[in-house]
């Protein structure tokens, strides 16, 4: 179901890509995906359960940006001794 009244949206692409290498298909495919942004509550006007609702897609949005940064970043992505590290969330 879609909210009406939220200013939040979502947007997913995905682009295909067929082509033949020596007589093979190969198949790829890369999705977009854009996720709206966080909001403040004061300029929300939510209250009661919308409120916490609003502040736990917040706190997922700023996790999510956090995971993305730090695999797109080779540095972030190594300890001192050269290893690769986990990414949490």
């Amino acid at each position: 179901l879609m909210n009406t009244v939220s200013s939040r949206s979502h947007a997913v692409f995905t682009v295909t890509l067929h082509q033949t290498l020596d007589d093979e298909d190969v198949v790829s495919k890369i999705s977009f995906v854009d996720l709206a942004g966080s909001e403040r509550l004061k300029k929300t006007g939510a209250e009661g359960q919308q409120r916490k609702e609003g502040i736990q897609i917040n706190q997922g949005l700023l996790a999510l940006g956090n995971v993305i940064n730090a695999l797109g970043s080779e540095d972030a992505l190594k300890k001192k001794g050269g290893d690769k590290i986990h990414v949490g969330y």
